[in-house]
């Protein structure tokens, strides 16, 4: 679907001609007979745009442009006009309409004019979000990943993107969570809308509901004029609000009400406005947990958990460090305006003996960090700072004095409890299924657990 217009059209024949033409070059209509109606259908239906005839049997096609303008500023108005009328119309081209068209009119002329406006529309909302540095059009997003638990999650993502169905993405910090849900989207037919990312942890919970909702002007102190909310510009596109569990308790009984509905309200408003959008959410949070604990709706977790999507941490998959650290040298070989860099031997086997407790986003920081450093063409151990940080630890577990069957011991008491903290870990802490894939015993494993400390 190209866009929604409404008709304004008193004549039947000439409101059904426009509506059975314009659904046919793929566009959505709807029509109203006279002002009122429009006005009605303005504040419901959230046109992409209005083409008004200017005399009406109620009302007029200046009220009706007047009425838009004031609903949403972007939204372009063609107003449609006798050869008498035309001082008229351009009164209403002083007021903001976007063109108008004389009768009788060719129809192509009225299709190139319609496509140029909801053209223009698109640009204004984008701009909106790019001024705001939420969003960027750069095309299909760069997902690396070789191992087999990357390969299962794009599986999922490719199976997922098609449909209108939510997506609830799960991982720790840094594991490349909107890079994933800008994968849905470029791959779901909401492809040629926007994609809108929120942080509910980044704004001001007092700010959040006129972000997300948009508000009225007068709504509250500071409100000097009406603002279009995320959700009014994603319209018909995906809304990916990342860290979802930050949420507050009020806000999400409103979002619950989109994910049921696709209705909003503004702040200070009393108009129902329907939108078309989908929800990805994410959250390196236990959601269930915070659930039991009252933190978080029950009914919004199971809404929001139509299919989960788990990230691995970088530490599960370390078969993909080369394929990203070779991919971050030519990303900021690319920024910085210089030749692309090797990385030697020592310093890969560096990366790859690394926890990268902070995943990808910490491999990409190192990765910058080194290509800074590294004055000649190959990157070396020596400028991987962050391995010194990792290894001073694993010395402090591992005695390097002493003799070598203590030392053996201690290096062994050290393994055993990462792999186990990485099973238990692998299932959410559920040690029925992490002692299945240790191949011991489930009492075997609560000693182990009891013995590292690991509860």
């Amino acid at each position: 679907m190209k866009g929604r217009i409404l008709i304004v059209e008193d004549k039947t024949s000439m409101a059904e001609m426009l509506e059975t033409t314009l659904n046919k070059e793929g566009f959505q209509c709807s029509v109203a007979k006279d002002g009122e109606e429009a006005i009605q259908k303005l504040q419901r239906e959230l046109p992409d745009l209005v083409l008004a005839d200017l005399k009406l049997p109620t009302g007029n096609g200046l009220e009706v442009l007047r009425a838009a303008l004031k609903e949403d500023p972007s939204l372009p108005v063609i107003i449609m006009t006798a050869y008498g009328s035309i001082e008229t119309a351009v009164q209403a081209m002083k007021e903001g309409a976007y063109d108008f068209i004389t009768k009788p009119f060719d129809i192509d002329h009225l299709i190139v004019l319609i496509h140029r406006a909801i053209e223009r529309r698109n640009l204004y909302r984008e701009n909106i979000l790019l001024k705001e540095e939420i969003a960027e059009r750069t095309g299909a997003p760069v997902i690396i990943g070789r191992s087999g638990k990357m390969k299962e999650v794009m599986d999922k993502v490719k199976k997922v993107a098609p449909t209108k169905s939510t997506v609830l993405l799960l991982g720790e910090s840094g594991t490349g969570k909107e890079l994933l849900a800008r994968a849905i989207h470029f791959l779901s037919p909401r492809k040629d809308h926007l994609f809108v990312p929120i942080n509910c942890a980044a704004i001001p919970r007092e700010l959040l509901e006129s972000e997300l909702f948009g508000h009225e002007k007068g709504a509250f102190t500071g409100a000097a004029s009406r603002k279009i909310g995320k959700f009014e510009l994603a319209n018909k596109g995906t809304v990916f609000l990342d860290e979802i569990s930050e949420l507050e308790l009020s806000l999400q009984a409103k979002l619950l009400r989109v994910l049921q509905d696709q209705i909003i309200e503004r702040v200070g408003g009393t108009t129902q406005i329907r939108v078309d959008v989908r929800i990805i959410a994410a959250t390196n949070a236990d959601l269930y947990k915070r659930v039991k604990e009252g933190r978080f709706r029950e009914d919004l977790y199971y809404r929001l958990n139509v299919f989960p999507i788990e990230i691995p941490p970088l530490r599960e998959r370390r078969e993909d460090i080369p394929a990203l650290a070779e991919h971050f040298v030519k990303k900021y070989a690319k920024q910085m305006k210089i030749p692309e860099k090797g990385i030697s031997k020592e310093a890969m086997e560096v990366l790859l003996d690394y926890l990268w407790k902070g995943n990808v986003r910490e491999l990409e920081n190192t990765i910058e960090r080194a290509m800074i450093l590294a004055e000649g063409d190959m990157i070396l151990p020596e400028h991987i700072s962050l391995f010194k940080i990792e290894r001073s630890s694993e010395d402090e577990l591992i005695p390097m004095d002493g003799s070598l069957e203590e030392t053996a011991k201690a290096a062994l008491r050290y393994a055993e409890s990462r792999r186990i903290r990485r099973a238990l870990e692998n299932h959410r802490w559920n040690k029925t299924r992490a002692a299945e894939e240790l191949k011991v015993s489930y009492k075997t494993l609560l000693t182990k657990i009891k013995e590292y400390g690991l509860e």
